[in-house]
């Protein structure tokens, strides 16, 4: 039987082992989380943990372990999801591949054991029981409304996307070998124990690396077992694998993972290229063509040398600019995250309710953490003299049933305004209330323009 990590008993990491873990005792847990605001439902996920604390001392750095003596968040979390509601999940319509896979790890490699179309349940106890395999359901959020709740908020709170792993495993069995995942992770324990196993990441925050075999990755830097209403975090990059111990119920737990391709790396790729075609509009050295047959050098210190001078000019520039270009990042996360939260089929919001705005009107945006507003060319002009516009993307009409799904199709939902709206647009969106009269535009009738638009879309309500 594993043990169960112990805190150092001076606070401090011990060598050689990079992460320092914590075990947190945490009695007297609220059995429902706080729902009131992203921070809140994010604290209530890591109680007592606080979240300053937290992206201070493991975000990015080491492993978290929460474990909670309280049979009410027990509870809760058993609600999450059970073995027993992917029945009434098979009989809508589950797909193997798409929807959900069966696998199991064998001699160190996984195995997968998924069948053709549509997956039904008798077949998946089957395996499960006679195979002692490891059943795989992606993205619940989908179909399971607490947890489009949670994850609804917690991709308000990262400001990026939030998916989620359902993992049901059979007593003495493993459904995957150890791997690492390109997310930062947080693991729910939803029924049974789980034997959790933590290796030294080959390299730490990694984005492509290649797995070593399990007889290289070494001895596991921490071994716990995690119970009902436990909690635990780990980096990006941080080499695991988990089992169910003989002798016991099966196991589920739930992997909710954020923060992909989320990088300053990233960033910087997506808002470069907007900065180069700015930059080249006014600049004749970048318009001017490259020299003869510089493809087919191999010597690239003249190049270098240029280039580089290239990238000092503008980061001087960057400097200087008051509104980024964002290429992708933002619509990206907009365009696929959830829509907001409430009781019905998640169809999202397609009607504005409450009063029409007028030029005497009070507004404030509603949904706020639902929406972003990013400069972009104007995407209905193709010639090189594009005109800057600032675009207003949200989620509102976003469709649950295909969060997180990948190749599903998805579209865009939002606003186009003269780079000249920005400011008015600053206004509603640094305000708690404003005054339609008091926005910064030459005439009342785009004031009264600009917030219908918004109002038409239900991004602004009002007071």
């Amino acid at each position: 039987m594993p043990k169960k990590a112990k805190p150092t008993g001076n606070g401090k990491e011990e060598e050689p082992v990079p992460w320092k873990q914590v075990k947190v005792e945490a009695a007297g847990v609220s059995s429902a989380l706080n729902f009131d605001s992203p921070h809140g439902l994010f604290e209530s996920l890591i109680s007592p943990i606080k979240a300053e604390t937290f992206f201070k001392e493991f975000w990015e750095q080491k492993p978290l372990l929460i474990q909670r003596d309280d049979p009410e968040v027990a509870m809760y979390y058993q609600s999450l999801f059970r073995l027993t509601d992917l029945k009434s999940l098979c009989s809508q319509g589950m797909y193997y591949g798409r929807d959900i896979n069966v696998c199991r790890c064998v001699n160190g490699k996984k195995k997968v054991l998924n069948k053709d179309g549509k997956a039904h349940f008798l077949q998946l106890r089957k395996d499960f029981d006679q195979k002692r395999a490891t059943i795989q359901f992606h993205q619940p959020q989908r179909f399971k409304d607490e947890l489009w709740r949670i994850q609804e908020k917690l991709e308000c709170y990262f400001g990026s996307l939030v998916g989620s792993n359902v993992y049901i495993t059979p007593s003495g069995s493993q459904g995957l070998p150890p791997h690492y995942d390109d997310v930062e992770v947080f693991i729910l324990q939803l029924e049974g124990e789980k034997h959790w196993r933590l290796y030294r990441p080959t390299v730490p925050l990694a984005r492509e690396y290649s797995m070593e075999a399990e007889d290289r990755i070494g001895k596991p830097i921490h071994e716990f077992l995690l119970k009902p209403g436990d909690l635990l975090y780990f980096p990006r990059g941080t080499i695991h694998q988990a089992d169910t111990p003989p002798g016991l119920a099966h196991s589920t737990h739930v992997t909710i993972s954020t923060y992909q391709n989320s990088s300053w790396g990233d960033f910087l790729l997506d808002t470069i290229s907007g900065l180069v075609f700015d930059t080249a509009k006014e600049d004749l050295e970048l318009r001017a063509g490259l020299p003869r047959q510089l493809l087919l050098q191999v010597e690239t210190t003249t190049v270098t040398k240029r280039l580089s001078g290239f990238l000092r000019m503008l980061a001087n520039r960057l400097e200087g600019t008051k509104e980024l270009l964002s290429s992708d990042m933002k619509k990206d996360f907009v365009m696929n995250r959830l829509p907001p939260y409430h009781a019905g089929d998640g169809a999202g919001f397609s009607t504005p309710g409450g009063m029409f705005p007028r030029l005497d009107s009070v507004v404030r945006f509603q949904f706020k953490e639902h929406i972003v507003l990013t400069v972009g060319p104007d995407q209905e002009q193709s010639d090189e003299t594009q005109e800057k516009m600032v675009y207003i993307y949200h989620s509102l009409r976003n469709r649950r049933d295909t969060h997180m799904m990948g190749n599903e199709e998805t579209e865009s939902h939002g606003l186009r305004f003269p780079l000249s709206h920005m400011d008015a647009l600053k206004q509603i969106w640094n305000s708690s209330a404003i005054s339609v009269k008091d926005l910064k535009l030459p005439t009342d009738e785009e004031k009264e323009s600009l917030v219908l638009a918004l109002w038409t879309e239900c991004l602004i309500q009002v007071l």
